[in-house]
């Protein structure tokens, strides 16, 4: 029998991750609803990690994802410059701890070489063709995304751009993004 839990009706996010020619743009919208109502337009959803050698961006709730950047971290420490092996560890005490299984977020993560989305099932997903998105609206952000890598050629401008379309449809997200790079020039 699965547990259900009350939550607020938190909605809202859109995190779009663009690896292209050496480099990695990892974007988010400023967006946080409740429900129908936006109750913050500025929220950073995207950080650098590890010294600035990593980026992570999540959806999902707030604190939630937090303790999983601080895990995340800590794994980092103890498996330096293993992006992989840091996820997969993370992921495994994702699913096996009592407290970290609670936590209700979904993380992208990328360093100069690699790209993972982390869930609380258990899951370390390296995407296909450069490209990974969660949020409600990831999956605008996406579409417009791969659309776009055929005509551009720098991944800051095809997040940037594949945003402020998923801003336009998504009700949920909107155009306030933050954006962190890796590799390349900006």
């Amino acid at each position: 029998m699965s547990e259900t839990r009350d939550f607020p009706g938190w909605r809202g996010t859109t995190i779009l991750c663009v690896r292209k020619n050496g480099a990695v743009a990892l974007a988010g919208d400023g967006q946080v609803s409740i429900n129908n109502t936006v109750v913050k337009a500025t929220a950073k959803k995207v950080r650098p990690i590890a010294g600035g050698k990593v980026v992570a961006g999540f959806a999902g709730a707030t604190a939630d994802a937090f303790a999983l950047f601080e895990r995340l971290e800590g794994k980092l420490e103890t498996y330096p410059d293993q992006l992989a092996r840091a996820c997969v560890e993370l992921a495994k005490d994702w699913r096996t701890d009592r407290y970290l299984r609670r936590l209700e977020a979904m993380l992208i993560v990328a360093d100069a070489d690699e790209t993972y989305m982390l869930t609380g099932a258990g899951d370390v997903l390296e995407p296909e063709a450069g490209l990974a998105a969660i949020g409600s609206g990831g999956n605008f952000a996406l579409a417009a995304a791969r659309a776009l890598m055929d005509y551009e050629d720098d991944p800051e401008t095809i997040a940037r751009k594949a945003m402020g379309i998923a801003a336009e449809i998504c009700v949920f997200s909107n155009d306030n993004l933050t954006v962190e790079r890796l590799g390349g020039s900006s």
